[in-house]
């Protein structure tokens, strides 16, 4: 399995950013996908995941701000990330579990104005 993640860039507080990750291979195997984010000095942290069914899962510091979502047929998850804050700021990496799970290349967001 293959991650094609895109959609990083800069944006003001308050602002919108979209991410994508696009999977490639035998994703027929994948389960979960979703996004885990590292910032600066400090430790991965799981983002959003989401199941075959469409079943998410949020971090408390996203719930109502961000929307996962994923098209089986394209084998991609979209994390739409609304009312963006400093504190957002990351690398952030999409993820797709199978036996094992497979990493994208990350994506850096930042939040400032």
């Amino acid at each position: 399995v293959q991650l094609q993640a895109c959609g990083g860039g800069l944006v003001q507080p308050g602002g919108s950013l979209r991410l994508s990750c696009a999977a490639s291979g035998i994703t027929r195997s994948i389960n979960d996908m979703g996004w885990y984010r590292q910032a600066p000095e400090k430790q991965r942290e799981l983002v959003a995941t989401i199941n075959r069914g469409g079943r998410t899962n949020y971090a408390d510091s996203v719930k109502g701000r961000f929307t996962l979502s994923r098209d089986n047929a394209k084998n991609t998850v979209y994390l739409q990330m609304n009312s963006l804050k400093p504190e957002d700021t990351a690398v952030y990496f999409c993820f797709a579990n199978t036996a094992v799970n497979y990493w994208g290349k990350g994506t850096q967001v930042t939040v400032s104005s």
